[in-house]
């Protein structure tokens, strides 16, 4: 009976639907000023805490809608999940598995940043990464290699390149306004130490196995899984070398080519964190590069200053300014150099996923800029000069400090 009952309703459904005219709203065919469904870029977030909750305004975006939500926190991802209708999980592989996504955004810890950036890759997703882009510069040149590879969008999370004055600046100095660059002064805000080591129970609702992954198994403590522990805990992270470094080293290397400069010698002094925040808090680095250019890299604030032989032009995501200052009354010709021109990072994220043009903050740059922050880390922890080759993408005569370019991963993780 049962059956005889839910056969006649079909039929009786099915007759219904028959009868009725076909609809289709206007939002799907891209009216009213709506975006086509065929248009329409599918996202996901992985890791909603933090600044990861600051980037769900991407999937906002015209042009884009949110689909699912991957936290290891069950109450972060709920929280941001129900409102915007898109699917919550725990395991960002589920994420890979379904083919409707589009895009991803990866506001993880720094340790996850890597492999969900290749995990996305291989499974044919373009990418939006935060900073710093890898824990170790051997992750961050596989993860290079395979977004490349499987000709993906890649967009770093360095937002100051959707600044108006930052691009400025940075065409000023690469239309030779200031004349030949001869130094360049990059600052930082410095790392903390402390944090404690005492374990206590994981809190109901963390997978804490899946919140380290590849990192190496710690216990639980009040202060591990904060913004304070994933920024400053050398186990997750570089520490604000490249967290925050990871700013005015993009400006630096927006502004100018260091990888053109020949082989860099890079030597510094600095203090480890005490405590869980044991990643390098304080420094002083000094770079030299084979043309003759030098470059200091330094906690304190948050600029780039670029010196060169007729004046210089500072740049923080804040302000600019420069000596002359009438270089900032500069108009900036048709044979000037002009940069991409972005108003909004996560809105040219998206763009640049429907469009397939590159986006303001491309993977070449990324890897760059870390490359400054790692081997500065390096040197600091060898206690002496290392050499580094732009072209062959390796540590000169040095096979201890070169072993550093790289990190282990705790099993079962690999990339």
């Amino acid at each position: 009976m049962a059956k005889n009952i839910a056969r006649r309703a079909f039929l009786k459904s099915a007759a219904a639907l028959a009868a009725a005219p076909y609809v289709i709203p206007s939002s799907a065919l891209g009216k009213d000023g709506a975006v086509a469904a065929s248009e329409r870029v599918t996202v996901a977030h992985i890791g909603v805490g933090g600044q990861g909750s600051g980037l769900l305004y991407i999937s906002q975006c015209k042009g884009a809608q949110p689909v699912a939500i991957c936290d290891a926190f069950q109450e972060r991802r709920e929280r941001a999940a129900a409102p915007r209708g898109a699917k919550a999980y725990g395991d960002f592989r589920e994420v890979m598995a379904r083919s409707d996504i589009d895009a991803v955004v990866i506001a993880t810890p720094d340790h996850w940043h890597v492999p969900i950036a290749i995990a996305a890759a291989r499974s044919g997703k373009d990418m939006y990464v935060e900073k710093p882009l890898g824990v170790c510069l051997a992750w961050d040149l596989e993860a290079r290699r395979e977004i490349k590879r499987y000709g993906r969008m890649f967009q770093y999370g360095t937002q100051q390149r959707s600044s108006g004055h930052c691009r400025y600046g940075c065409e000023l100095v690469r239309s030779g306004r200031i004349g030949q660059v001869k130094r360049i002064e990059v600052v930082a805000p410095g790392g903390s130490g402390g944090g404690s080591l005492e374990p206590i129970p994981v809190p109901p609702g963390l997978d804490y196995d899946m919140w380290l992954g590849p990192a190496p198994w710690s216990p639980y403590t009040k202060d591990r899984c904060t913004s304070s522990g994933t920024y400053f805990c050398y186990d997750n992270c570089i520490g604000f070398l490249g967290g925050w470094g990871a700013h005015p080293l993009d400006i630096l290397v927006w502004g100018f080519d260091v990888h053109r400069c020949g082989i860099m010698e890079v030597e510094g002094t600095g203090r480890w964190g005490e405590g869980l925040f044991s990643a390098i808090s304080t420094w002083d680095v000094n770079i030299k590069f084979a043309n003759g250019v030098e470059m200091t890299f330094k906690p304190g604030g948050d600029h780039t200053r670029f010196i060169g032989t007729d004046g210089w032009v500072g740049i923080s995501r804040g302000y600019i300014i420069a000596a002359p200052e009438s270089l900032l009354k500069s108009t900036l010709g048709p044979r000037d150099v002009h940069l991409i021109d972005s108003r909004n990072h996560g809105q040219n994220y998206i763009d640049s996923v429907l469009s397939r043009a590159q986006p303001v903050s491309n993977i070449d740059d990324a890897v760059r800029s870390d490359i400054i922050s790692h081997l500065s880390d390096i040197a600091i922890r060898c206690r002496r000069k290392i050499r580094w080759d732009w072209d062959k993408e390796e540590i000169l005569g040095d096979p201890e400090a070169a072993r550093m370019l790289n990190r282990p991963m705790r099993a079962p993780w690999t990339i």
